[in-house]
């Protein structure tokens, strides 16, 4: 009989150190095939993961924006995207264990499977960008942070939908129209190693919106509800700002996340 997987997901939100954690969801999602997926979450989440003692969390205003013409610059946001992606894996690894007792039974394992798969790509994300941050003489922990992202996932800790809505498909979302032009901008200054590992999660994280997508279709479907009539009612309750421009089209398109969805609630 294969294990329960939901311990190990477990394992991956209760664990503090930043290295560990994004190896963990990377080890777990390479053994994912040893558990049934198919099985109810019999642990629930954390209220909260645990994390390193640093960053020192912020208001997102007092974080600092510094231009890429300088080491410090360039490190600065390498850390912020570290930050980032230490809370993806998170958000994904809750993902599955929060509301997989509320998909179907015949869709469960695909469910699980498709957010341990996106909890360790993230893993893989932080681990690159750790190492970028080295090769900058910066450990993570040295810059401030905010808890933005799990201000977000606290909002929908009781809505599936809601939580697909805004996490890969509003804030991961943003993602891809911000990502080609920090790569354009880190090749311009010679920081080739930086604008490489940006573009490994630009690839894979376009497969994280399109998994988030999906599996709001289905669900709202599930429900006999329409899809872009509930996506903009998610976004209105729990993220009322609403997705900002520039869109950039061509990327949220294969993600296969409808235009006229986001356009419907997007400030102009």
């Amino acid at each position: 009989m294969k294990p329960h997987w939901d311990e190990a997901a477990r394992g991956i939100l209760l664990e503090g150190d930043a290295d560990r954690k994004a190896a963990l969801a990377q080890d777990v999602l390479a053994r994912a095939e040893t558990f049934d997926l198919s099985l109810a979450p019999r642990l629930g989440p954390p209220e909260r993961p645990a994390r390193p003692e640093k960053p020192v969390l912020v208001p997102p205003q007092e974080v600092p924006r510094r231009g890429l013409g300088s080491d410090r610059g360039r490190a600065a946001l390498l850390h912020a995207l570290a930050h980032i992606e230490l809370n993806a894996i998170d958000l994904a690894a809750d993902m599955a264990l929060r509301f997989a007792g509320a998909v179907p039974d015949h869709l469960r394992a695909s469910f699980v499977h498709d957010w341990l798969r996106v909890s360790g790509e993230e893993g893989l994300h932080f681990s690159l960008l750790r190492a970028r941050l080295d090769a900058y003489g910066t450990d993570y922990g040295d810059y401030p942070a905010h808890d933005g992202l799990w201000d977000a996932a606290r909002k929908t800790s009781g809505d599936v939908l809601g939580r697909l809505a805004v996490a890969p498909m509003i804030l991961e979302a943003r993602g891809l129209d911000v990502t080609p032009g920090l790569i354009a901008k880190l090749e311009a200054v010679g920081d080739t190693g930086s604008a490489a590992v940006l573009q490994r999660i630009y690839d894979d994280e376009i497969g994280h919106v399109r998994a988030g997508t999906r599996w709001f279709r289905s669900l709202a479907e599930s429900r006999g509800a329409d899809p872009a009539a509930t996506f903009q009612n998610c976004v209105m309750r729990y993220y009322p700002q609403g997705p900002k421009r520039p869109f950039n089209d061509p990327a949220r398109a294969q993600a296969e996340l409808p235009r006229d969805w986001y356009e419907g609630v997007s400030p102009h």
